[in-house]
């Protein structure tokens, strides 16, 4: 029988391929595990949703597959997507928020078309933290109104990461083939590090933002969470493309590519890699003997490692970027929604203390402060400063580092609030769990902008060599 835990892309073509598996059993499988434990045993919470159609699609991609072939490596495929990602179907898209709880979307997101273009089973909506972790400060990751909280696989009481944690989660845990996750700060990269899976923040621009409930056009964008570096970039390739509806995506064509081209497993050859320490002192000291050890296999697979001081960033210059930006463009969001409940952001805040037991467990100050300390025009000089200043300066330090020591990417244990607030790519890598707490972590490979190519080829090259994905006992 197929083995569906840590199936990825190519085991699953090559079982479709030999008549071993269609992708209706598949999509079956995965519907049975999402009931064994995330629904009941360990319930780990990270699917807010399933797709009705779901078995149906299955169906009808197996009948296409038996006359015409594949579309591609996601053809019958089941992926999970965040809920804060538009879905024009039976599913609701409500980022969480019991406000927006029956929300159904007048349009697919344009990453969802895509994916439907591309043959992929969309099972179902992963729970999040409400809002993509913009409604109140002091949030737990995972954390939502709608959906409750995520669990971790790797232990009780253990950080998921967010915002999105039960997209990492499931993926984790096996209970879907990959998921598509949102980042503005860090709800990419922080998750896959949590859960030892291998999440992809790209170049902002590459992949369109159209129908996706945002925080800020300034940081937002969509990336995929696998469990493997070559189904991060067989999914990227399908995510990647141009959108008339998403400006940042303009003359982005020569960029989109293959990513699976560029997987070399010997890519670290001769390559220079920046090595950041500088977070290693806020890391549990589990985390940082396998960080000291991961630095020490990219030299092993042949990288040239050149100590390079990335510091941390941001502040209250990116915060106050996200704070400005959240009213305007989430109620530029809810004017093309049907019927969502909710037609602005004071209309949330109403509904929320309406209903204080189900929606206020941990507040809603974020959302206060967007509403009364903001004119949501983007006028304000504080603003507009900060709009300037961290991209300049963000982008100023990757490129400096870059090209002051000739490196191909800058590696560091962990991740920060670099790659967002200048709109370059990252790429987390597992790199094993603590040996006290079980907790994963992941190395984080980040570059200049487009750089996508590159990345995959180092951090394909690590995870062939060093191995440091965990799977959890379920």
């Amino acid at each position: 029988m197929f083995e569906l835990c840590e199936a990825t892309f190519q085991t699953i073509a090559q079982a479709f391929a030999s008549g071993e598996l269609t992708s209706l059993e598949l999509t079956l499988r995965y519907l049975e595990r999402i009931a064994d434990i995330d629904r009941e045993g360990p319930a780990l919470n990270a699917v807010l949703e399933i797709n009705p159609d779901a078995v149906d699609i299955a169906e009808a991609l197996d009948r296409e597959y038996a006359q015409k072939g594949p579309r591609g490596p996601l053809h019958g495929v089941p992926v999970l997507i965040k809920d804060n990602i538009n879905t024009h179907d039976k599913m609701h898209t409500s980022a969480g928020s019991l406000a927006l709880a029956d929300n159904y979307a007048a349009f697919d997101a344009h990453i969802v078309t895509r994916l439907r273009d591309a043959g992929a089973v969309i099972l179902g909506k992963a729970n999040l933290t409400e809002l993509a972790n913009f409604l109140t400060h002091g949030m737990r990751n995972g954390f939502s109104s709608r959906g409750g909280a995520v669990r971790s696989p790797y232990g009780e009481g253990l950080d998921v990461g967010g915002s999105s944690a039960g997209s990492a989660v499931a993926v984790a845990a096996n209970l879907c083939a990959a998921a598509v996750g949102t980042e503005t700060s860090g709800s990419i990269l922080c998750p896959a590090n949590w859960n030892s899976i291998v999440g992809v923040k790209p170049t902002k621009g590459l992949v369109s933002r159209t129908g996706i409930i945002p925080i800020c056009t300034a940081q937002d964008t969509a990336g995929p969470l696998t469990r493997t570096v070559a189904d991060a970039a067989a999914l990227l390739t399908v995510l990647a493309g141009p959108d008339p509806d998403d400006p940042a995506t303009g003359a982005i064509e020569p960029y989109c590519r293959d990513f699976t081209a560029f997987l070399d497993p010997a890519g670290l050859r001769g390559m220079r890699v920046g090595v950041s320490r500088v977070n290693l002192e806020h890391l549990p000291d589990e985390h940082q003997v396998l960080a000291e050890r991961a630095f020490a296999a990219l030299e092993q697979a042949g990288a040239v490692t050149v100590d390079t001081p990335l510091p941390r960033y941001g502040g209250d210059w990116q915060t106050s970027i996200l704070l400005y930006e959240f009213k305007q463009c989430l109620n530029a969001y809810l004017s093309t929604c049907p019927d969502p409940g909710a037609r602005t952001l004071l209309d949330m805040i109403d509904f929320n203390n309406a209903n204080p037991e189900r929606c206020l467990q941990y507040g809603q100050s974020i959302a206060l402060e967007a509403q009364h300390r903001t004119s949501g025009t983007l006028t304000e000089p504080g603003y507009l400063r900060s709009r300037a200043r961290t991209l300049r300066e963000t982008r100023a330090l990757v490129d400096g580092l870059l090209r002051q020591h000739d490196l191909s990417c800058i590696v560091m244990a962990g991740w920060n609030n670099i790659p967002p607030s200048s709109g370059y790519p990252a790429i987390t890598v597992p790199i094993g769990a603590g040996a006290d707490t079980g907790h994963p972590i992941g190395l984080t490979f980040i570059g200049t902008a487009f750089s996508e190519p590159t990345l995959f080829r180092a951090a394909y090259a690590f995870e062939q060599f060093f191995g440091g994905r965990v799977v959890p006992e379920l």
